[in-house]
């Protein structure tokens, strides 16, 4: 038992020391020489006070993404507005740091209100959020395994907030290369993208099976000292697979 009150203890010593300024007690010259009003201020640090195991922020990232990790966070240890203030400004560095210390005397009397100065101030490092059109700009390269597209086509689908399956399912047939599973697609008119095609399911395993003879034939041809030569007939993106035969 004593282990345990001795390890929040030093944890609630550390969270009074990173909350500058801000701990109830400091002195009256302390507390007009912050932007934090006295409402702020007023708001007694709870003695189970959790600082949250973020990021610091040195205003080179994405602001947003820096507050909503806080504000989740925020939401878990059941921050008071005052509070959340007064623990928000303890993960700043650097450019942050310095933009915060500037900042006038009573500045910020609200979360909400330091919220909108920290995204107004930081609004230069935010990410290029993309749209529908990002999608149609993934193409599948030349000698580029398909699964290597889907796996490009994807990482690109996630960062598009709300777009449809329609449209996934046009921007990625699009930028297939011309093949057997772009004419499977081309015919079936699909209005709905899906990993789980069969014929993008049954291409995927059918070159994986290639893949290690492939490999082996190589191999065998260098030990060998002669050159390589296809086998009849050659299978590649262009021909039939034979797994999607009847």
């Amino acid at each position: 038992m004593l282990p345990q009150w001795l390890a929040h203890l030093e944890h609630l010593q550390k969270c009074l020391q990173d909350v500058k300024y801000q701990i109830e007690g400091a002195s009256e010259d302390e507390r007009r020489s912050v932007p934090f009003t006295e409402t702020v201020m007023a708001d007694e640090l709870p003695l189970n006070c959790r600082t949250p195991a973020i990021t610091e922020y040195d205003g080179a990232a994405d602001p947003m993404e820096h507050l909503s990790r806080f504000e989740n966070a925020a939401l878990l240890h059941r921050y008071t507005d005052g509070i959340k203030c007064r623990v928000f400004v303890t993960t700043f560095v650097g450019a942050a740091q310095q933009w915060f210390n500037q900042l006038p005397v009573g500045a910020i009397g609200s979360f909400q209100e330091f919220r909108s100065l920290f995204l107004h101030q930081f609004a230069s490092s935010r990410k290029v959020r993309k749209t529908e059109l990002s999608l149609f700009v993934v193409r599948q390269k030349e000698d580029e395994p398909l699964k290597e597209y889907l796996k490009r086509f994807n990482t690109t689908a996630l960062e598009v907030l709300a777009v449809t399956q329609e449209v996934k399912a046009s921007a990625f047939s699009q930028g297939l290369l011309d093949g057997d599973f772009f004419k499977s697609l081309a015919k079936k008119s699909v209005s709905k993208f899906d990993a789980s095609w069969p014929e993008l399911q049954n291409t995927l395993t059918w070159r994986k099976l290639k893949q290690p003879r492939k490999i082996a034939e190589e191999r065998s041809a260098r030990r060998s000292g002669r050159m390589l030569l296809p086998r009849s007939p050659v299978l590649t993106s262009e021909t039939e697979n034979p797994l999607s035969r009847g």
